[in-house]
């Protein structure tokens, strides 16, 4: 097994709960429960909520945000790591 097969696996793995929170995410962010917020292409407000301070106050949306930002930071770097990889082989 290689190394950029490991890290391509990780990246599979990795992005498998990924629909589940962005879906909570952007629930908290466009304020509804509607389910049809997951697939609309609503991108603008949801970078403002994630790289600013949309609800000061909202506790759920703090949490959420800052777990969104480690799983989606993780996520970057199992890629640039995949990307190294793959190109030095």
């Amino acid at each position: 097994m290689t190394v950029t097969f490991l890290l391509f696996f990780l990246l599979i793995i990795w992005s498998i709960p990924s629909t589940h929170y962005r879906s909570k995410f952007r629930k908290i962010v466009y304020q509804t429960e509607d389910w049809k917020i997951n697939i609309k292409p609503l991108f603008k407000k949801e970078m403002i909520a994630l790289f600013g301070n949309m609800y000061p106050e909202n506790t759920t949306y703090l949490k959420t945000r800052n777990f969104y930002r480690i799983y989606l930071a993780v996520y970057l770097v199992l890629f640039l790591m995949y990307n190294v990889a793959k190109s030095t082989s």
